[in-house]
């Protein structure tokens, strides 16, 4: 059960990351900055730094640099075509895991 709840959680970052940089939520401090904002996930910069360096390396996401006239580069994270694929996927499973949970615990609003 410990392995599901692993494997859930992490799908769950995933998606919430591939989401996000999808709606121009691109710096890596802002992505960890939501993700503070949010108690249900319950991410830490320790959690999603890492998870940004998994999502380049099976090809989800691209690494750039861009200018800051503050400061110093930042680096932004966008989309591959691999990642718009697997967010897709993500959306997809997402709906049929709700509707069969409430199926399972009779809500009545699974189709």
């Amino acid at each position: 059960m410990a392995e599901l709840a692993t494997s859930l959680r992490r799908g769950t970052l995933e998606f919430c990351v591939l989401a996000m940089v999808e709606h121009e939520h691109r710096y890596g401090t802002e992505i960890v900055r939501r993700f503070g904002e949010e108690p249900n996930l319950a991410a830490s910069e320790g959690t999603i730094y890492p998870l940004l360096s998994r999502l380049r390396r099976v090809g989800w996401l691209d690494s750039k640099w861009a200018e800051s006239p503050a400061g110093p580069p930042r680096r932004y994270y966008a989309l591959t075509t691999d990642g718009r694929t697997a967010l897709e996927h993500f959306r997809t499973e997402w709906v049929s895991f709700r509707q069969t949970v409430d199926r399972l615990v009779g809500t009545g609003e699974a189709a």
